[in-house]
């Protein structure tokens, strides 16, 4: 079995000097505009993501990385911000893979909330092994790589050892992506089967799942690199993540995150 030990201290460093280029236009403020699938981006989202593709290269040069602002490694981050080809993307082809979020929360990060965070995720073979996301704004860090268990602030992080779903809190982004019958009737059924519900956390609430602070987490519109460091910290912590019909992966549409006692529960919620 590889060990991913010196992955994951890169990406844990990586990732701090990154979330420490973000403060810089956090605390200052920073205008954002529209990208062309209406997501906002800011000067901070792109010299975050140049930096870290930098440090990949230098470090990994034989390494792929899928990024939100610039696509694969091929494209140059100094030409025009575009959105990759997800289906290119998704196809890992055995190659070592390196998934890159600048910073996952812009508009918490434009309006001065300090939930946003950096993610990082190397995949190999078509599964992610090792993992960090970074929350600068808080100083929370939570990182795993494969066999070396997860961290917060690198002490031992565990999910919780809630018994049943109707005791758990959930969390969400925005209640308003939940908008075809399927995500309706799943909206319908967290409302009626768990004790909590608290928003505004994009990837910060699959780091609290991780963590044991929640129990559950549901995002009903994601991308490759919003959760590339998510399967093996879930693992790790003794959890899931991935699709909505029980597959770990990063390549979905929708995913969230529970504890391995809950999921059946959640697939049931959740599913047809």
């Amino acid at each position: 079995m590889t060990n991913y030990e010196a992955e994951l201290d890169f990406a844990v460093e990586t990732a701090w000097i990154a979330g420490q280029l973000t403060l810089e236009f956090f605390r200052l403020g920073v205008e954002a505009e529209l990208k062309s699938d209406m997501t906002p981006v800011t000067e901070a989202d792109r010299g975050a993501e140049e930096l870290i593709r930098s440090r990949i290269a230098e470090t990994f040069p034989n390494d792929v990385v899928v990024g939100e602002e610039f696509g694969t490694s091929s494209v140059d981050p100094s030409e025009q911000a575009r959105q990759p080809d997800e289906a290119a993307d998704s196809e890992s082809g055995g190659a070592r893979r390196w998934y890159v979020d600048p910073i996952d929360g812009t508009r918490s990060f434009v309006r001065g909330v300090p939930l946003y965070g950096i993610l990082i995720g190397l995949e190999v073979n078509g599964r992610v092994e090792a993992g960090v996301a970074h929350f600068p704004g808080i100083g929370e860090t939570v990182a795993a790589a494969s066999g070396h268990g997860c961290t917060l602030n690198g002490e031992p992080a565990r999910v919780r050892s809630t018994d049943s779903l109707s005791e758990g809190y959930v969390s969400f982004g925005d209640p308003a992506l939940f908008v075809d019958a399927r995500h309706r009737r799943a909206w319908r059924r967290m409302m009626e089967n768990t004790a909590y519900r608290v928003g505004w956390s994009d990837a910060y609430g699959h780091a609290l799942v991780a963590t044991g602070r929640l129990e559950l987490m549901v995002d009903p519109k994601m991308s490759a690199w919003d959760c590339g460091p998510f399967p093996v910290i879930l693992r790790e912590a003794g959890g899931y993540f991935g699709d909505w019909d029980g597959n770990e992966t990063i390549h979905c549409d929708r995913a969230f995150s529970t504890t391995r006692p809950l999921l059946p529960a959640v697939l049931e919620l959740l599913g047809d």
